[in-house]
C-alpha cells in the first residue's frame, strides 16, 4: 500500500471505523532518514494514537536503527514487512524476499525487538512460492523473538495477489502461536470478513486494497460483526462531503501540484463502478488543478444525486466469491496443525474482530 496509505487516507480510515492503520513502508536505509519521502511517509501530526510504522530493509543492524530513529519520532508500533511481494522490494532482499532466509529473519526479528521498547508486530506471507510455505516456521521464530502480533497474508511471494487465499494457512498459523494473529487477503466484504474470523480463529482482519476507493467499508465491517445486518451504503450526499475533505486533506499535505496528480487514482477508486465514472475519470486525469478536480467531483455528484439518494454500483462490489476452506495441495504443516482448530477458540485479544487498514 505504499503510495496509497499516506496520513490523509489513513486518518480517513480511522474516522471511518478502521481499529488501526499502519503508516507507508519506510526504508531502513540511515542515508534516506532525512529525504522528502520518508519526512513525509512518517508524519503523524494530529494522527490518532496508535502510531504505527511499517519498516523495511534486510540488514538487522539498520533495521534496528530504523526502528530506534520511528520511535523517537513518535512511532508507538513498529511494524516489520516480510510481505512485500514488489519486485524493486524484493530484488533488494527485503520485503516477503526474507522468508526464504529463516535464519536472516530470526536476525531481524531479534535486532528489532532489542532495539525498542514499543511493540514490534510483522507482517507475512504464507511462504517464498507454494513448494515452500513457511509461514508456521516463522510464525515460530517471530513468536521467539517476542514479536507482539502477526499479520499473515495468505498468499505466497510468487503468487503476487493472484489466485486463491490460504484463509486455512492463516487458521494453522493461529493454532500454532499464542501472539495474535491478523487474518489478511481479499476480505473485502463483511460478508467476508465475519466467514475469515469464524474460520481462522483470528483476532482481526486487516484490509488493504478493499479499502481503494471505499473507505467506509471498515464502518461497514464493524457494523456487521456487531448487529448481523448490513449498513446501507454511504448516501450520495455523505459521500461527497467525505471525498471532497479527503481532497482537502491530501492537497494541504502533498501540495496543490503533487497532490493533483496523486489525487487521480484515489479518485478513480472512487468512481470505479458508478454510473457517469468512466467520463469522470477523465476529468479527474486532465484537471491541473485542485479546483478542477473538486468542480469534476461536484459534476459527477449532480448526476449520482439524480439516480437516487445512496450510491449505486454497477457490479457486486463487495465480493470476491465463495472459498471453500480446504488447505493448500502439498501442504502437509498446515493440514496437520489444523486438526482440532475448529474447536478452538482464541481468547479475545484487545483488538478481537477489529478491521485494520494496511
Amino acid at each position: 500500500m505504499a503510495g496509497v496509505t499516506d496520513r490523509p487516507f489513513r486518518q480517513l480510515c480511522r474516522r471511518l471505523g478502521a481499529g488501526y492503520a499502519v503508516s507507508e513502508m519506510v526504508a531502513s536505509d540511515p542515508r534516506l532518514f532525512d529525504s522528502a519521502k520518508t519526512r513525509r511517509r512518517t508524519d503523524h501530526a494530529g494522527e490518532p494514537a496508535p502510531i504505527a510504522v511499517q519498516i523495511a530493509g534486510s540488514d538487522p543492524a539498520r533495521l534496528a536503527e530504523a526502528a530506534r530513529h520511528n520511535v523517537a519520532r513518535g512511532a508507538q508500533i513498529i511494524d516489520i514487512n516480510m510481505g512485500c511481494p514488489a519486485k524493486k522490494v524484493c530484488n533488494a532482499a527485503a520485503g516477503s524476499a526474507l522468508l526464504a532466509d529463516e535464519p536472516l529473519v530470526a536476525s531481524i526479528l531479534d535486532a528489532v525487538v532489542r532495539a525498542v521498547d514499543v511493540p514490534v508486530t510483522l507482517k507475512i506471507r504464507t511462504g517464498p512460492d507454494p513448494a515452500h510455505r513457511n509461514a508456521l516456521s516463522i510464525a515460530g521464530i517471530a513468536q521467539s523473538a517476542g514479536v507482539a502480533a502477526l499479520t499473515v497474508h495468505g498468499r505466497t511471494r510468487a503468487c503476487m495477489f493472484t489466485g486463491p487465499v490460504e484463509y486455512e494457512t492463516i487458521a494453522a498459523v493461529k493454532a500454532a502461536v499464542a501472539i495474535p494473529v491478523i487474518a489478511n487477503g481479499d476480505i473485502d466484504s463483511p460478508e467476508r470478513a465475519r466467514d475469515v474470523l469464524a474460520f481462522t480463529g483470528a483476532d482481526a482482519v486487516m484490509i488493504g486494497r478493499a479499502a481503494q476507493g471505499r473507505p467506509w467499508i471498515f464502518r461497514e465491517i464493524g457494523h456487521f460483526l456487531a448487529t448481523g445486518r448490513r449498513l446501507a451504503p454511504p448516501t450520495v450526499d455523505e459521500a461527497r462531503e467525505l471525498i471532497l475533505a479527503h481532497l482537502e486533506d491530501h492537497y494541504a499535505f502533498h501540495g496543490e501540484a503533487q497532490g493533483v496528480r496523486i489525487a487521480r487514482k484515489h479518485l478513480g477508486w472512487y468512481t470505479r463502478d458508478l454510473a457517469g465514472g468512466d467520463a469522470a475519470r477523465a476529468a479527474f486525469n486532465a484537471a491541473e488543478t485542485a479546483t478542477a478536480q473538486v468542480a469534476a467531483v461536484h459534476r459527477l455528484f449532480e448526476t449520482l444525486a439524480g439516480l437516487g439518494d445512496r450510491l449505486q454500483y454497477t457490479t457486486g462490489a463487495g465480493s470476491a466469491g465463495v472459498w471453500t476452506p480446504r488447505p493448500a495441495k502439498g501442504d502437509a504443516a498446515a493440514r496437520a496443525a489444523l486438526r482440532g482448530t475448529r474447536a478452538r477458540r482464541p481468547a479475545a485479544a484487545p483488538w478481537a474482530g477489529e478491521a485494520l487498514a494496511a
